[in-house]
């Protein structure tokens, strides 16, 4: 196996064992396999242009065309020509299912499910980081630097992990970066005729330069210590779905299982309300007459950390067509079905399904699955409620406060999940608890307590300029101040029930709406709502109201026996018995304010960033994309064309000597006269022919005498091509002051362009390139850190590329001239006959 190609098979070897970080991301793991073998056919197509060869940024553009086609002939064959050649319905097909990825990302847990929107996601990252590797590596011989997007990928990988294995990938990614150095170095030194073994020496004994492998082998120990440093950072984390620790797991989107954990709706609502008027986000029409109780539940907020309520990790089935009783329901406690037909706004487009709870049955078109635990609807593989349509059939359950009162002990399964309550939690949330519950008979009562010490008698305000606050000490301070809206209610009161040892949860979505003129009811975003749920065996997960002003008090907390009334507890935010209007829902609870404080913080968002949901347009992301890319990549391309062409011309020199001792008629005349060609080597000289023994020899001299004009050009001595390569050297060594041993260096690269220029048989010398390497050691030594700086960053000599572009052209305009004159030019000996 030759050098470059056992280093294309390490570049993408080095791509696809970083990718393993990606692994525990998304669950099943098929999608490695697929994109190894798309990773190898990238591989192999730069490999076959190369072999042509074909000019490095060819090389380039022949594998991204390969990698699109491949990519539409897997994700979009049906919206491509002949299945494999993309169009704009190809294009708008990519977007669609980048869309529906990023939603996928946004709302699952580790790990996610493998939906064609994070498929295409994942093997398109491996496949564009498989092609810069590849690049650097590869098509510019550049090994070292191609660490950098090894690392990003790694590290994009582990910040999404739980980095529990960490470690492991971390090791694989490594020895994958390893051995792309160890091949890249093998090659080199293959090329150069040297044996691996330490640094070698230059004529006369000088130290010669440390081998390249060292030095990327520093290079890439110095990334691997990034790699380990910086994700023990104290770096900012995002919260909540894919992005976060929530949950882990996600539905495979076949209807057969799964698991999910939501993104915190808590964080979601402050976008919701940020409009300055009220938007109607829902329409309902329902069969029965009493709209009190009518709220519209998204979803249960059942894990407690201490700090905030989120939704916990939960098993996920298809939608079945009627749904289990709920969960503690007796059959002693009266209920009626109801039917409640509901429209979504086209802006609305929520992950969760808003319906009555407990729900019976639903229908509704679309992918949507079931959570048994919370009865709650999610939209899979990216639906939402956008537009929708739907009826729900639920059941408008009516306990009465002795079934309440003479409820049994929640059973140990409900206890243990529903009353955990951190060790973080302030002791003041239980003291208070139990102070208000003091001489409270049954869990009945201590509930009732909470709720009328919340709505009425404990003196709270409610006041949506309260910030949300965050941290253990947020119920806390609220039991201080006495000051907040839905969620601190809520989260408050399901804190102390579960310190008192009743199970409870947060419920989330929206307050009864407003009666409208035809009959309908108008659900807006300030309709938004939190409150408490608590669970009461025989009865299930029964509904409070601690939050003042807002909502409907629930009629079973008031007792039936006249004897044993409670004090007057507030009524509904607005009346259900209203008369109709026509305008839409203008709820009390929350101002427009509220965009500014984080309030009420108790709803899902609606998607105000189109009427169709989904963010910006793809092809918007695509472009700020490809900007941002250019505004890295083009400040470096002088750099990096001058690194290119630096290594290219000094292992031209050390080919040239390693085959310098054979005959005359079987030298190598790879790159004899490349230099000189492109206007390397002095213009007087360029014009004179060259025997072909000895055209090998001269262009690889040429190509190290214009290595080292070009150096010192870089650290500001201009080259001046009419000198003679003596003088022009003297004027090196005199405007420079450089040393004895580098003015010896400077001299002997200019008497060998003589030699090869004049002699008879004219051969190349070895070391010529360890002399132009002493040289710009010594222009560094000699030169001030800016022109250090300069040199590298942007260096002057870097304007002949724009000459060979220039010459190029020319070239090729001569030479299609040429040939246009050729094909309509008669043959001087053909005949009319």
């Amino acid at each position: 196996m030759s050098g470059r190609a056992r280093l294309t098979l390490c570049s993408a070897a080095a791509t696809l064992m970083a990718s393993c970080a990606l692994l525990p991301l998304v669950d099943p793991a098929t999608w490695l396999v697929q994109a190894a073998f798309m990773l190898a056919i990238q591989s192999g197509a730069g490999a076959a242009a190369r072999r042509v060869p074909l000019a490095r940024p060819l090389t380039v553009a022949a594998q991204a065309l390969v990698t699109l086609l491949m990519l539409t002939l897997v994700f979009a064959p049906g919206q491509a020509l002949a299945g494999v050649i993309p169009g704009p319905e190809a294009f708008r097909h990519f977007g669609d299912l980048l869309q529906a990825g990023a939603d996928d990302v946004g709302r699952y847990a580790i790990p996610a499910p493998l939906s064609d929107g994070i498929r295409l996601m994942v093997i398109g990252a491996v496949l564009v980081i498989g092609l810069v590797v590849d690049t650097l590596a590869v098509t510019f011989r550049n090994a070292a630097p191609a660490g950098l997007p090894l690392l990003a990928l790694y590290s994009v990988a582990a910040g999404l992990s739980d980095g529990a294995a960490d470690w492991l990938w971390f090791l694989v990614a490594a020895a994958g970066y390893l051995f792309l150095l160890l091949a890249e170095g093998r090659e080199r030194l293959s090329q150069w005729g040297r044996v691996f073994g330490g640094s070698g020496r230059g004529p006369g004994g000088q130290p010669g330069p440390v081998a390249p492998v060292r030095t990327g082998r520093r290079i890439g120990m110095a990334a691997l210590g990034v790699a380990l440093v910086v994700p023990l950072l104290p770096l900012p984390a995002i919260q909540g779905g894919l992005l976060g620790a929530t949950g882990a797991g996600v539905g495979a989107g076949n209807g057969g299982g799964g698991t999910i954990s939501a993104v915190n709706p808590l964080v979601s609502l402050r976008d919701s309300l940020n409009v300055d008027e009220d938007q109607t986000v829902l329409t309902l029409r329902t069969n029965t007459s009493d709209l009190s109780d009518m709220y519209l539940r998204i979803v249960s907020l059942d894990d407690f950390d201490g700090t905030t309520w989120r939704p916990a990790k939960r098993h996920i089935v298809a939608v079945p067509d009627d749904f289990p009783a709920p969960t503690g329901l007796g059959p002693d406690v009266k209920r009626t079905e109801i039917t409640t037909r509901i429209a979504a706004a086209d802006g609305y487009a929520q992950d969760w399904l808003p319906m009555p709870y407990p729900p019976s049955g639903v229908q509704i078109k679309g992918n949507w699955r079931y959570e048994p635990v919370g009865m709650t609807l999610v939209g899979d593989h990216g639906q939402n409620t956008s537009g929708k349509a739907y009826q729900v059939k639920s059941l408008d359950v009516q306990p009465t406060a002795q079934q309440l009162a003479a409820a049994p002990e929640a059973p140990d399964s409900v206890r243990r999940d529903y009353t955990k309550v951190p060790d973080s939690l302030p002791t003041v949330v239980a003291q208070q608890a139990r102070q208000i519950t003091r001489g409270s008979d049954n869990d009945y009562e201590k509930a009732v307590k909470l709720q009328d010490y919340f709505a009425v008698t404990g003196g709270f305000e409610y006041d949506t300029q309260v910030e949300v606050g965050n941290g253990p000490n947020a119920i806390a301070r609220f039991l201080r101040d006495k000051q907040g809206f839905c969620v601190h209610f809520s989260f408050a009161m399901a804190a102390m029930a579960r310190t008192l040892g009743i199970p409870a949860r947060v419920a989330v979505g929206f307050a009864p709406g407003s009666p409208q003129a035809d009959g309908s009811v108008a659900v807006g975003l300030k309709d938004a709502h939190a409150w408490p749920e608590l669970y009461f065996e025989g009865v299930g997960w029964t509904r409070f109201e601690p939050t003042p002003t807002r909502g409907t008090t629930p009629t079973y907390t008031v007792p039936d026996s006249p004897g044993e009334a409670l004090p007057e507890l507030p009524q509904a935010s607005r009346s259900a018995d209203a008369a109709p209007s026509t305008a839409p829902s203008a709820s009390s609870g929350c101002s427009a304010r509220e965009k500014k404080l984080d309030d009420c913080a108790g709803a899902l968002p609606a998607d105000q960033s189109g009427q169709g949901g989904g963010g910006a347009p793809w092809y918007r992301i695509a472009a700020w994309t490809l900007l941002g890319a250019a505004v890295l990549v083009l400040p470096m391309l002088p750099m990096l064309w001058r690194l290119r062409r630096r290594s290219a011309r000094l292992a031209s020199a050390q080919h040239s000597a390693a085959a310098s001792g054979a005959p005359p008629g079987r030298r190598d005349k790879a790159g004899a006269g490349g230099e000189a060609a492109n206007g390397s080597g002095p213009a007087v000289l360029l014009d004179e022919p060259e025997e072909e023994a000895g055209a090998a020899a001269a262009g690889h001299v040429l190509a190290v005498w214009r290595e080292l004009t070009d150096t010192a050009w870089d650290f500001g001595i201009e080259p001046d091509d009419a000198l003679t390569p003596r003088r022009a050297a003297a004027r090196i060594v005199r405007s420079a002051g450089l040393d004895e041993t580098a003015g010896r260096s400077v001299h002997r690269v200019a008497g060998a362009v003589e030699q090869v220029l004049y002699a008879p048989e004219p051969r190349a010398e070895a070391g010529l390139a360890d002399e132009v390497r002493t040289v710009r050691a010594a222009l560094q030594e000699k030169a001030d850190w800016t022109t250090r700086v300069r040199a590298v960053v942007a260096p002057r000599s870097a304007v002949r590329a724009l000459w060979d572009l220039a010459d190029r052209w020319a070239a090729l305009r001569t030479s299609s001239a040429a040939r246009l004159t050729a094909l309509v030019r008669r043959p001087s000996d053909q005949r009319v006959g």
